[in-house]
């Protein structure tokens, strides 16, 4: 696959000189017009070509206003990132709407662990997988991805660094490093390969560029660039509709929370032993999820007031203070909107061997995010897919995930929303509060803490 591209590219120094600096400008002027746009652009440099991959990094940013491109190399994973699933340390790197990411490595990591038989086939499937929906993701949510395998062939590596060790002054870059990775190249091969065939899709292709020639590779991949940003800042200037917006429709989806049981109860005194009893159990799992390095995700939805705070409190009391977070999710802010919807959330994934309990969570999507406006039909009916993969990712890693929906009838709702005026410390009561109707002047809270326009449904298919 690879060798077609090895058929002898050059760029004369002359026409290199002549064109870098229009290309200069031309890449800053679209950078500036990017910072009013919005979707971000990330930049993928992968290849077998490691000096190759680093130089022409080093070019971009040079190329490029250094100040509005956020450059992230992902070489071998830390502690910190071991601990948790594969693709955190790609998400939570993520570029804000209006900016340039460039990423080095993370796509191809799984060929070399694949070689070296870190992953089995099965292992190696799954990570294509992920990197496959991840990149989907991203592209229907409007980011503009630009993948670049950077391919120089073997004997000319050898020959390059040769070149250099023998230079005592200009050959400064070159150690020990790039000959570990050009002697580990041969195996993983075959496996970059299978990523690149596997992964190159509409709005997200590979482009193979050979890069024998550090002339011709610099202006290919600046050139290729900058005509991806002026294609897209035109289509966004048109206003026209995406092509995500076109691939969906409306459909209604049905409820099945009028089949919910409300009638079941327990007097004070038997949920008072049965709910010490079941803190310790708790308690003595927890410190044993600890010890294994199990993670824990709790994930709390529901109507407001339906008991969300005070079911988290019951749970945090069992454990110990150093072992959990709680993350409540508001409505979007303004730096949140600027990112995939996914990206607040991987980012508070906790380590292996601890918790955190969501208040609210992903699922707003598709709801309160889906009714207030802040998704669109194709955002919020793609999100299902999205959130599959995203909890999958943690299940595979051996996190235990447990989500909990809170229901109550209308009219106890309405009961606690009147105890909150009278108890304001209530265990119902949303942290971020504000007047506003749901029904006959009742107070309740505002869309940030809302779930689906605040009141359970009276009828069935109100979700």
């Amino acid at each position: 696959m690879l060798e077609v591209a090895e058929v002898g590219n050059k760029i004369s120094k002359a026409e290199y000189k002549a064109a870098v600096p229009t290309l200069r400008l031309d890449l800053v002027n679209a950078q500036y017009d990017l910072r009013e746009a919005d979707f971000p652009v990330i930049i993928w440099i992968a290849g077998d070509d490691h000096v190759a991959a680093n130089q022409m990094i080093n070019r971009l940013n040079e190329w490029m206003d250094a100040r509005f491109v956020d450059t992230r190399v992902f070489a071998d994973v830390g502690q910190e990132e071991a601990a948790r699933p594969q693709l955190w340390r790609l998400w939570r790197s993520l570029p804000p709407k209006g900016r340039i990411a460039i990423f080095a490595g993370g796509l191809m990591r799984a060929a070399v662990m694949r070689a070296t038989d870190e992953l089995d086939d099965s292992e190696f499937d799954t990570w294509i997988r992920h990197i496959s929906t991840m990149q989907d993701d991203l592209v229907a949510d409007g980011a503009l991805v630009l993948k670049f395998f950077l391919h120089t062939p073997a004997k000319e590596q050898q020959k390059r660094l040769r070149k250099a060790e023998d230079d005592p002054e200009g050959g400064w870059w070159v150690d020990q490093r790039d000959w570990a990775q050009l002697e580990g190249l041969g195996p993983a091969l075959p496996f970059a390969e299978r990523i690149l065939q596997s992964t190159s899709a509409p709005g997200a292709p590979w482009s193979i560029v050979e890069s024998t020639d550090a002339r011709y590779r610099d202006l290919t991949v600046a050139r290729t660039i900058l005509a991806a940003l002026h294609g897209r800042l035109e289509q966004a200037a048109a206003g026209g509709p995406s092509v995500a917006d076109s691939l969906f429709g409306d459909f209604d989806q049905a409820s099945v929370l009028n089949g919910v049981d409300l009638t079941k109860h327990l007097d004070r005194d038997e949920y008072r032993t049965k709910l010490a009893k079941q803190q310790a159990k708790l308690h003595r799992l927890a410190i044993e999820a600890r010890e294994r390095g199990v993670g824990m995700v709790l994930a709390f939805e529901g109507w407001d007031a339906g008991g969300k705070g005070g079911v988290i409190r019951r749970v945090t009391t069992a454990l110990e203070a150093g072992d959990y977070r709680v993350v409540p999710t508001a409505a979007p802010t303004e730096e949140e909107l600027r990112y995939h919807y996914l990206w607040r959330f991987w980012r508070d994934i906790p380590p292996v061997g601890k918790f955190v309990i969501f208040d609210r969570t992903w699922y707003g999507r598709v709801l309160v995010e889906r009714i207030e406006g802040f998704a669109t039909p194709a955002e919020w009916q793609r999100a299902y897919d999205e959130i599959n993969d995203f909890e999958s990712q943690l299940v595979e890693r051996g996190y235990f995930v447990a989500k909990f929906w809170l229901h109550i009838s209308p009219e106890e709702q309405l009961a606690r929303f009147q105890a909150r005026e009278d108890t304001p410390y209530s265990s119902t009561r949303s942290p971020r509060r504000t007047t506003g109707t749901a029904r006959s002047g009742t107070t309740t809270s505002r869309r940030s803490t809302r779930c689906c326009c605040g009141p359970p449904p009276t009828t069935p298919g109100g979700t």
